[in-house]
């Protein structure tokens, strides 16, 4: 009895400490979009970047928006957000907007 108690207790642990998924977040596609839009606009290198969120701007309208750290060639270091709008049936892109920051 107490053998049987204990191995189920052990396997409830595995359970509970294993990940649930590994799979990409659902942003990180627009993400990739993001950083390839400002390296090939600023010919810069992108060294940080962060998800800042999503809005549902219209049934067919959607934004991501990131925020990107960016050092130029010359050693510049500057912000960009960049706005991407798609339509999230077809995920067909409208606009890229871009924005500098210096924060």
């Amino acid at each position: 009895m107490k053998k049987s108690w204990l191995i189920s207790l052990l396997a409830l642990f595995l359970v509970i400490g294993s990940p649930v998924s590994s799979a990409a977040p659902g942003y990180a596609k627009w993400g990739t979009v993001a950083v390839k839009a400002a390296q090939q606009k600023y010919n810069a290198d992108i060294i940080d970047y962060k998800h800042v969120g999503r809005t549902q701007i219209q049934p067919k309208l959607t934004e991501e928006l990131f925020k990107l750290w960016i050092r130029t060639r010359a050693g510049k270091e500057f912000g960009v957000f960049v706005a991407i709008r798609f339509d999230p049936s077809t995920d067909q892109i409208q606009t890229i907007q871009f924005s500098e920051t210096n924060r």
